[in-house]
């Protein structure tokens, strides 16, 4: 994936060895703290819904900033669309955050997971409920996971104009793995009521 300017991450001392395509429900056949030395590019899909959306998507860029092992890159601007699940709920704000990590994937879950814990983010057993936050690893670098705890690329992105068009927009060539360019996505997937409110 082309870089963007940003200087390289310093190199960490552990195995070189990149992960392959996974078989559903695998576990991910390479050392977990494993990923190459100048690190991979991600996209991080960031969301909310109540509780000043807009402050809270607006801090979550701000938290991405201080991961560790992991430099900022870019960003999209603030998007808001309807929500996906009941309809009896306030519109989303959506962004999506482009960075380059050293951390693996499952140890750059468990990081976002954090995040979303520090703004009181409460997982229940309603699909596309409510949220304060939601932070969903969208892509990482070229690889293909699927593992019971993480699905990469995310799952149903593609149908997602809250997603396409802010990720269209911070890498307008991006080849999403297993999907195609995002210009053929995009070109399926009808803006609607998809609405840019802030720029970055």
């Amino acid at each position: 994936m082309q870089a963007i300017g940003t200087p390289p991450l310093e190199p960490i001392k552990s195995s070189k060895l990149l992960f392959t395509t996974i078989p559903a429900r695998a576990m991910i056949p390479m050392p977990i703290n494993s990923v190459p030395e100048r690190g991979i590019d991600i996209y991080i899909g960031i969301g909310s819904n109540i509780e000043d959306p807009i402050s809270q998507v607006t801090r979550a860029l701000d938290e991405l900033r201080q991961l560790r092992k992991t430099a900022f890159l870019s960003r999209s601007a603030l998007y808001r669309s309807p929500p996906m699940g009941p309809a009896d709920q306030p519109d989303y704000i959506n962004a999506v955050a482009r960075l380059r990590t050293l951390l693996p994937p499952l140890k750059l879950l468990d990081e976002l997971m954090e995040i979303e814990r520090t703004h009181h983010r409460k997982r229940t057993e309603q699909r596309w409920g409510p949220r304060t936050l939601d932070l969903d690893i969208l892509i990482y670098g070229d690889q293909q996971i699927d593992h019971t705890r993480l699905t990469v690329p995310h799952s149903g992105m593609q149908r997602r104009a809250f997603v396409l068009y802010p990720l269209q927009e911070i890498n307008p060539d991006i080849h999403i793995p297993g999907r195609g360019p995002i210009g053929t996505l995009i070109a399926q997937c009808p803006r609607g009521d998809l609405i840019r409110v802030s720029g970055p």
